[in-house]
């Protein structure tokens, strides 16, 4: 498991897809990995503030939102089916609003 890509997930609200957000240490060996959530139903509107859309070329079967306004910690065995990696350019907007939703850019 590394940093960046995406699997599937049940939260307590069913299969999701989630991308994994821990840093490649902890995402290679530790018990527990940081996670967000995506939507599982297509993106028909732009994303707000604290979302970033994922799409096909990030393993996805379509538009999808995803969350990054709140990060999970979920025990690696948790995380089901391979979905893809996240491509460069959604990385670094997704580290953006990470830091905006946080508002850790105001420190």
């Amino acid at each position: 498991m590394i940093a960046w890509e995406v699997y599937e997930a049940d939260l307590g609200w069913g299969l999701h897809p989630v991308v994994v957000v821990s840093h490649p240490a902890r995402a290679s060996r530790k018990e527990f990995v940081e996670i967000l959530d995506c939507s599982t139903e297509r993106s028909t509107r732009p994303p707000q503030d604290h979302e970033v859309v994922l799409d096909q070329s990030d393993g996805l079967d379509w538009p999808t939102l995803c969350k990054c306004d709140c990060i999970y910690a979920v025990p690696r065995c948790e995380l089901k089916k391979l979905r893809g990696n996240v491509a460069m350019e959604r990385r670094r907007q997704i580290v953006r609003t990470i830091i905006s939703a946080h508002g850790w850019n105001v420190l």
